[in-house]
């Protein structure tokens, strides 16, 4: 399965009648017109006074450089705080001083640089939008996971790069991402990867600091070990969190109690072929968008004053 490209150079994947592509362009069909208005207050004077206030935040926040004049930036934030500029404001700081605070795991998010996850497909958000038109996040956390090959760093910097690419679609910043944790196989040699800095670092990052509207984590095919692993996770959990994780096991139907057939592989009880886009597709696909990638990376807060 191979990229392919629009007549303007839009690079797309067919999977079976589907056409996979990040989708940049701006908000037109009812649908989503529809459930901006009704869950996310989105109108145009919400929009404009969302817009205007958050600007005036944003100068006089000193030593952050970030697109201050970009709309398609700040309703990035803006539309997952429901266009109150205060909020949205708060996850700005929040986001760029995260990527401060954990260097290691952020600086360079560009596709040239965060290949690790894709290669070895552990880490893909491209399949069809479910019924509610929220993108699925797929993680292969279990045997299709080597910790040798892809270290748990380059999982986390896999996600991150992922989710990046979702943020800047309008229609996922509207409907948000459903991930999907595939642990079968799941070992102790793995579990033993993560630590509790580690875990509280993502929840923050997952909680305080990613402006995505997160609707669901579901966790199919754990052994019964996965419960050392989740009790790593659970102290940091917040019950708005944790109340939208599902463990399904091997439920099949479970988990389609929440997403759509349609929108799920075959293995996990979807209609889709297993054989679907490839990690490595996937890359392309967003090293395609490279020098976007470059500049999202280049903003954030500056060092040379009191590390704020």
């Amino acid at each position: 399965m191979g990229l392919l490209f629009e007549s303007d150079g839009t690079p797309y994947v067919m999977w079976g009648d589907n056409k996979i592509k990040l989708e940049k362009t701006p908000i037109t069909e009812e649908f989503y017109v529809n459930k901006a208005k009704t869950e996310l207050r989105e109108t145009k004077e919400n929009v404009e006074i969302g817009l205007r206030d958050l600007r005036e935040l944003l100068k006089r926040e000193a030593n952050l450089v970030v697109p201050i004049d970009d709309d398609e930036f700040l309703l990035k934030f803006l539309r997952p705080s429901k266009f109150y500029a205060e909020s949205a404001f708060k996850k700005i700081q929040a986001y760029y001083k995260f990527r401060l605070t954990h260097k290691d795991y952020c600086r360079d998010l560009y596709p040239s640089a965060v290949r690790l996850a894709f290669d070895h497909s552990v880490v893909s958000i491209l399949s069809p939008r479910d019924q509610h038109g929220r993108r699925i996040m797929f993680v292969e956390s279990g045997e299709r996971w080597n910790p040798r090959h892809v270290p748990l760093r380059e999982v986390f910097r896999g996600v991150q790069l992922g989710l990046e690419s979702a943020m800047v679609e309008p229609r996922t910043q509207v409907c948000g991402v459903s991930v999907i944790l595939e642990l079968k196989g799941l070992s102790f040699s793995q579990i033993m990867q993560f630590t509790p800095s580690f875990a509280k670092m993502v929840v923050d990052w997952i909680q305080d600091c990613i402006p995505i509207r997160l609707k669901g984590v579901h966790i199919v095919n754990q052994p019964y070990i996965f419960n050392m692993l989740f009790a790593i996770f659970k102290p940091f959990l917040r019950e708005k969190l944790r109340s939208r994780i599902f463990f399904h096991g091997t439920d099949r139907k479970s988990l389609l109690n929440h997403i759509d057939g349609d929108a799920l592989v075959q293995r996990v009880g979807g209609s889709l072929p297993d054989d679907g886009i490839s990690g490595e597709v996937m890359w392309t696909m967003m090293h395609h968008y490279e020098e976007s990638f470059r500049r999202a990376a280049s903003y954030g807060y500056i060092t040379n004053n009191n590390n704020k």
